[in-house]
């Protein structure tokens, strides 16, 4: 017996639905706002990652799928959708089209962590990347797509926003940081003092308890940001403000991931403990460059699906279920299976949901089995039947009967 790796999960046929339901709410969102979708591979080169995640990260750290390939190359499985996207964008000389870019995308991802409720090894993302706009309305349109599928999706979630300004006002903070922390050096975690010298705003995303409570004493990035990252934050207010978008001001959120710039965001539920966060992001104005295309700016986030699940689920929200046959053709024996296939064929070329027997079942064990399926009506062809050129058509939810002609049975089941 092989089993399935740790991390990862299998997507069932009778839960299936559950993604589809999500997936296309997501996708209906990407429409309402213009997006296009975008696909990139599973796999890139790692210094993809390391350049636009951020070799100070987590995720670049600890966390990546590495290996080399057969031609010496190292490759990594993508631990997150932006950077790839970016890389697209560039490449594929998009920046020379229409702006801005607006794309999104679903994908797998992966990153080898400590498995938990609403983190796997393999996990699945929608993403959403808006490439070309500098303006603060960009920023809040961007949140208000996360905010209107998180609404369609009926969660209830709150929105946590901060500012992490630009390179003018990081480095003042930076150094106030670093001014912070000296004093507490020893107590932080082996981590947390690498991170002190190659990035002090990395110290803030620690989640061991001994650094934080030294950091909840620490300065905010909101005291230092300069007049320009100020006024744009305001802006972003300004326009959630008039979206009717409730928010709160966190001073502790600054991602984990090194990109990050000016706006950033958070949508949390408490519903599945610690890791809480079901949508995230923020704008991140120095990437594109960073990966060799020309200075641009750009703002996105990213939605974990498997959390998004876990979240409907533990709230009680109800996704529609899927689509029930509406007829279950039964077969008596070989001649009127034959019949039945004909049939069922007919109508699937017309749009209608039919289901024919193929496991050589009595009629009694048919019906059992259609009712299992939720098929509407079940058409019975026996010997008379056959002979007579009708089938006995019968309503599961009433248990009437009627008998139809097979030449009409399009047109019956189209009526219904």
């Amino acid at each position: 017996m092989i089993y399935i790796p740790k991390g990862t999960k299998d997507v069932l046929p009778q839960d299936a639905y559950k993604w589809q339901y999500v997936e296309g709410m997501a996708r209906d969102v990407a429409k309402l706002f213009n997006l296009k979708e975008i696909r990139t591979p599973t796999f890139e080169h790692t210094e993809l990652f390391q350049r636009g995640v951020g070799d100070t990260t987590d995720i670049v750290t600890k966390e990546m799928y590495t290996f080399k390939d057969k031609g010496d190359r190292s490759i990594t499985l993508k631990p997150e959708g932006t950077a790839g996207a970016v890389r697209a964008f560039i490449e594929n000389g998009l920046a020379g089209g229409v702006l801005p870019a607006k794309m999104y995308y679903i994908t797998p991802a992966f990153r080898y962590e400590r498995p938990q409720a609403g983190r796997l090894r393999e996990f699945h993302q929608f993403g959403v990347e808006i490439f070309g706009a500098a303006s603060a309305q960009t920023d809040a349109e961007a949140i208000l797509m996360a905010d209107t599928l998180l609404k369609k999706l009926g969660l209830n979630v709150a929105l946590k926003l901060n500012s992490i300004g630009c390179k003018t006002c990081r480095a003042a903070y930076n150094k106030a940081l670093k001014e912070f922390f000296a004093p507490h050096l020893e107590g932080l975690c082996h981590d947390c003092k690498t991170r002190y010298e190659k990035n002090p705003l990395r110290l803030l995303d620690c989640k061991e308890e001994g650094c934080k409570k030294i950091n909840a004493d620490a300065p905010t990035i909101l005291e230092y940001l300069c007049d320009d990252c100020a006024a744009h934050f305001e802006e972003v207010k300004t326009c959630l403000d008039l979206s009717g978008i409730a928010y709160e001001i966190d001073s502790r959120i600054v991602r984990g991931l090194d990109y990050y710039t000016r706006t950033v965001f958070e949508f949390v539920s408490t519903s599945i403990g610690a890791q809480g966060t079901v949508c995230a992001g923020g704008r991140y104005d120095g990437l594109i460059e960073e990966l060799g295309g020309k200075a641009m700016p750009a703002v996105g986030f990213a939605a974990g699906i498997e959390r998004l699940l876990i979240v409907m689920e533990q709230t009680g929200v109800e996704i529609p279920d899927e689509a029930k046959p509406v007829v279950y053709l039964a077969g008596m024996d070989k001649d009127c299976r034959q019949k039945a296939f004909e049939i069922a064929t007919t109508l699937r070329k017309a749009g209608i949901f039919a289901e024919i027997d193929h496991m050589e079942r009595s009629i009694k064990a048919q019906f059992k089995y259609a009712d299992k399926i939720g098929a509407q009506y079940v058409a019975v062809i026996g010997g008379n039947e056959l002979a007579e050129g009708k089938a006995n058509v019968k309503c599961m939810a009433t248990g009437e009967s009627e008998s139809v002609a097979f030449a009409e049975m399009l047109a019956y089941f189209q009526s219904k």
